[in-house]
């Protein structure tokens, strides 16, 4: 039954906005491509798909104008699946997660915590459609045949997108979700308005998916990959690259926003971490814990309406969660650790300043506009505090 739905909706609009939406977002500069600054050294994509075996696909919602009609639109949506080991589903990963301001949900997390393995793939939408996401990874691991267990617990996250989408519409559909994984590849990931990201807004601008990935230097090379759907904060507190950017672009475009502007203490932000550095569960929620220096470094702080939560897996230690009766592992040392750590700091810093930079101008529900972040400003900005690479 679901094969002769997602083969329909593959024939119709679905289709057809992925072509559209995802190719646009392709086309826009990153925030490299702008000249701003960053430490570390990017791997080949700079995305989260540079560690081996990660895939990432989308499914992007955009239809309807005009007034909120609850079950028509505007529709400002979409989903997001990252693959930890695209080639074979049901091997678990190990895993750690880390919620920093726990005014949202990321299911699965239990299972995390308790068993140190994530198993199958990791989902991304707006706050009101966590159920139905869930319920299609567990039909999608059914039919494939990829469930690790007789039973699936997924890890499915969300952020608010009800300022700009009809959230309360339920527009994502099982058929979405399946779209998402069917198209779920390796290479560039699409940035900005797309997928889970499509409705979301943070630090006064429009926002959305980033992504970034650091490779570590010395005697072994690892590669820390980082993806958000970032939906947090306010325009005064928008900092990149140490600059006071939010507080000097007030009164121009950045605050230009019309129509539930939102507030700085309400909105969050979803971040996952990917390394194929041979770590361990414990290890992993230490790594997850760091993400949030970068959004500190972007100028976050965890308000109290907000849902920071990180989840962190390492593509390392294949088949470690098999029937065997012993499982032998590689653990890094901890006090090679450190490492991983800025990383992870640097990646999600960059991946955050990304999804703003490949956001665009959006109109949604009821008129109301979220405004992009406007390149030649934040050039600008850069220059005039010598922060702007050639």
């Amino acid at each position: 039954m679901i094969n002769h739905r997602l083969e329909l909706m593959s024939l119709v609009g679905v289709a057809l906005a992925l072509t559209t939406t995802l190719g646009s977002a392709q086309s826009r500069p990153r925030a490299r491509d702008l000249g701003v600054p960053f430490e570390g050294t990017p791997g080949t994509f700079n995305a989260i798909t540079d560690v081996p075996g990660v895939h990432v696909g989308h499914t992007t919602l955009i239809r309807g104008e005009g007034e909120l009609r609850v079950g028509q639109g505007p529709v400002r949506t979409g989903v997001t699946v990252i693959l930890p080991r695209a080639e074979n589903l049901a091997d678990p990963v190990f895993a750690g997660w880390f919620a920093l301001n726990g005014n949202g949900e990321m299911t699965g997390t239990t299972w995390i915590e308790e068993s140190g393995f994530l198993e199958g793939p990791i989902s991304i939408t707006n706050t009101h459609s966590v159920g139905t996401v869930r319920d299609a990874i567990i039909g999608y691991q059914v039919e494939r045949g990829v469930a690790f267990q007789p039973w699936s617990l997924p890890v499915v996250a969300e952020t608010y997108d009800g300022s700009l989408n009809d959230i309360n519409g339920f527009h994502v559909t099982a058929e979405h979700v399946w779209a998402a994984l069917e198209r779920a590849a390796t290479g560039p990931v699409a940035e900005g308005n797309v997928g889970g990201g499509t409705g979301m807004r943070c630090l006064g601008v429009k926002c959305g998916i980033g992504t970034s990935s650091r490779v570590t230097q010395g005697a072994s090379s690892y590669t820390v990959g980082v993806l958000v759907q970032a939906n947090f904060g306010g325009a005064r507190q928008l900092t990149i690259a140490g600059v006071p950017v939010g507080r000097e672009l007030l009164g121009t475009r950045l605050a230009a926003t019309t129509g539930s502007p939102g507030q700085p203490d309400r909105g969050s932000i979803i971040i996952v971490v990917a390394t194929d550095a041979p770590v361990l569960p414990q290890q992993l929620k230490r790594i997850a814990r760091r993400a949030a220096l970068g959004v500190a470094r972007t100028g976050g702080t965890a308000s109290n309406g907000s849902g920071d939560i990180f989840v962190a897996f390492s593509t390392a230690n294949e088949g470690a969660a098999s029937a065997r009766p012993t499982a032998e592992v590689t653990l890094l040392s901890n006090s090679q650790i450190s490492v991983l750590f800025q990383a992870t700091v640097e990646a999600t810093e960059e991946a955050i300043v990304n999804a703003m930079v490949a956001a665009e101008t959006m109109v949604g529900r009821d008129g109301n506009r979220s405004e992009a972040l406007p390149h030649d400003q934040l050039q600008e900005v850069l220059r005039r505090y010598n922060r702007l690479e050639p």
